[in-house]
């Protein structure tokens, strides 16, 4: 059952349906449900489906393929193929002896099966320029968790194969509001605030949200998840960047970087805390982690070094440095850690984390979702001179209709109350973000948090505020 991808499947379900032949590239990170949302979708309908072994070689591949031939209805004893070439030829006298309308061709996991010297993507660009692109019946996914490895040998292919793509698809992470429904189709019984904190440590990958048991708690879903003795995602976090890098030494060396700074490095100071040399391969680096979705890259206003930082922004990658960087001994950990002051922390942070990647829901509840924006956020050290105590502002929305948001994100189990000391300590950010901005823009203070603000004297000051609600929707 598929469970909030109805843009995805009208997508699928209109590539099936053009005139021409097709070729798709579908990608995004391990787990989001690449391959159950294809076949889901065209179930029944494929000449050949073939996914790529982990970890094979080119023999092996080629086997696998001989093998995936034999099960669309090739006759068993056809050669096992020497090389692609080989392979593609004998998947064109498949396709030619199919009395399907559209021959629907699905190549799963290809990076996998791109092995060294192999010829892979030679093999694929002859077989689509010279016999697939002059049909009109041919309908060819490739699909990879590889994100950094299609994005280059496929989609920004500058040889055989450039612009040679109809299409292309990026499954993203569910929402939470994605996550709700999910979570109400299997009848789970947690609540809006139950749902936000599984989304601050598992982020919206349906597979690990596939995991939750019903009957129990979050906390002790928690635990069976990760801290349990046979915890299934225990080993998770290995195969993550094992599955989409080959050599993912260096990339983990800049994620362990950055997990230990909350808003981020710039270049330099992930050069300085890796060691890694800063050719053009770090740089490199740094773009396959934002293609795959574990960091982004993002200016900070007022800050004094040069260049974007960079911030670690995977939930789920945060829980796991938070937490099993060093693994516990004690199985029902996380039942144990329910209002201890590390719990407490870490729950602010992860909030914050979940708001970022609900940006277009708060801009949509601030009725600016069609206006030009730049989101940012911003860091000035004390200068007495000028007037500037020194502040640290997680989220700006910049807007060009001469309106700036400042946001603040508080996690808490009730309606948050903003004192007489918070709210002298905003007014001190707001005057630091104008000083050193030097803005003549509309400063608005906008509030996110679970429930909304406690209403008193101070609360007035706020223009807006943002609750669970407002994140939750789509």
């Amino acid at each position: 059952m598929l469970i909030g991808r109805e843009k995805e499947t009208a997508f699928l379900e209109e590539v099936v349906n053009q005139e021409d032949s097709q070729f798709i590239a579908v990608y995004g990170r391990r787990r989001v449900g690449k391959t159950y949302l294809i076949r889901e979708t065209l179930k029944g309908r494929f000449t050949f489906q073939h996914s790529g072994v982990f970890e094979g070689s080119r023999i092996e591949q080629l086997q696998a393929f001989s093998s995936a031939l034999t099960d669309a209805g090739m006759a068993p004893d056809h050669p096992v193929p020497e090389n692609w070439f080989d392979a593609f030829q004998l998947l064109k006298q498949l396709i030619l002896q199919s009395s399907h309308q559209k021959k629907i061709l699905f190549l799963d996991e290809l990076s996998w099966m791109d092995t060294q010297k192999s010829e892979l993507i030679r093999a694929l660009e002859h077989f689509w320029n010279s016999w697939c692109s002059a049909r009109n019946d041919i309908i060819l996914i490739v699909c990879s968790s590889a994100t950094s490895w299609i994005l280059k040998k496929v989609i920004h292919n500058k040889g055989g194969l450039y612009h040679r793509l109809t299409g292309r698809l990026r499954l993203m992470p569910f929402t939470l509001a994605q996550c709700k429904t999910y979570v109400e189709k299997k009848n789970l019984a947690f609540s809006d605030t139950q749902i936000m904190e599984l989304y601050m440590a598992l982020g919206g990958v349906p597979f690990y949200w596939e995991l939750m048991q019903k009957g129990l708690s979050v906390s002790q879903n928690i635990d069976n998840l990760f801290f349990a003795a046979e915890a299934p995602l225990k080993d998770e976090y290995d195969y993550l960047f094992a599955s989409i890098f080959k050599k993912p030494a260096d990339y983990l060396k800049i994620i362990h970087a950055l997990a230990e700074h909350k808003m981020g490095l710039t270049r330099a100071e992930i050069l300085s805390a890796t060691g890694l040399s800063g050719s053009g391969k770090f740089s490199e680096k740094l773009d396959e982690l934002e293609s795959c979705g574990f960091i982004r890259e993002y200016h900070a206003f007022g800050k004094k070094t040069k260049g974007s930082l960079y911030q670690l922004i995977d939930p789920f990658v945060r829980f796991y440095h938070s937490f099993l960087l060093t693994r516990p001994e004690d199985p029902a950990f996380w039942t144990h850690q329910i209002n201890t002051p590390k719990l407490n922390t870490w729950q602010g942070l992860a909030f914050e984390l979940v708001c970022l990647l609900h940006i277009e829901q708060i801009k949509s509840r601030l009725g600016i979702s069609g206006v030009l924006t730049d989101v940012c956020s911003f860091v000035c050290g004390k200068d007495p001179e000028k007037g500037i105590h020194g502040s640290q502002i997680d989220l700006v929305i910049w807007r060009s209709d001469h309106t700036i948001n400042l946001l603040e994100m508080k996690y808490k189990s009730g309606p948050y109350a903003i004192t007489q000391s918070y709210n002298e300590e905003l007014r001190r950010k707001a005057n630091d973000f104008v000083t050193e901005t030097k803005t003549r823009n509309a400063i608005h203070w906008t509030m996110v948090t679970p429930f909304g603000l406690y209403w008193n004297k101070y609360a007035g000051e706020i223009q807006s505020q943002i609750t669970s609600d407002d994140l939750m929707k789509f």
